[in-house]
């Protein structure tokens, strides 16, 4: 079995399989977008949205793009071509991962690939909005809670916005390292 991990752009033939993804993590929530939308986020900015393979398989994927602080994407519309605003703040507006593949360090190898770029970019701030009681997650990897940002009802009851900044350097003030090479599947049990 080829289960050599990769992060890429995401290409035309990618979308069944992040619509599928995309549809099984947030419909239950009502959350789900769907393809004209998702489309829409990737094309305001291909350069930081992206599939994760696992072997052949589409496996994950992230959407993010640069949006103002404490601004986020409207789910009832699709991204604008004009709405791509510039380096500052990237808002991770979109990560999953295949449900039978979760708990593998896949989601984290992919947040660490998505702050590289945001560091390439020059911004200096990533937000998202936690869904689904996912607020603990997020805290865990840095990201900090700013409380009244979400509109009531626009991400669901326990929404809650949330940003960190991106490091330049680890704890020890040395250069942050390159992102790790992916995780080995045959390593996880």
């Amino acid at each position: 079995m080829d289960d050599t991990v990769r992060v890429r752009r995401i290409d035309d033939g990618d979308w069944d399989a992040v619509v599928a993804l995309e549809r099984d993590a947030y419909s239950g929530l009502g959350l789900s977008e769907g393809r004209a939308a998702l489309r829409s986020r990737a094309a305001a900015s291909p350069d930081t949205c992206f599939v994760l393979d696992v072997g052949h398989r589409t496996a994950g994927y992230v959407l993010s793009l640069p949006y103002p602080l404490h601004r986020y994407p409207d789910l009832e519309r699709a991204e604008e071509p004009a709405t791509a605003f510039p380096p500052g703040n990237l808002h991770l507006h979109d990560i999953v991962v295949a449900p039978g593949l979760r708990r593998r360090g896949l989601a984290r190898h992919l947040l660490h690939h998505l702050t590289g770029v945001a560091r390439t970019r020059g911004d200096e701030r990533i937000s998202l909005i936690a869904v689904g009681g996912t607020e603990r997650f997020w805290s865990a990897r840095g990201f900090v809670p700013r409380p009244g940002v979400v509109a009531a009802g626009d991400y669901g009851a326990d929404a809650v916005y949330m940003s960190r900044p991106v490091p330049a350097t680890d704890r020890t003030g040395r250069p942050f390292p390159p992102p790790p090479q992916p995780p080995s599947l045959r390593e996880v049990s």
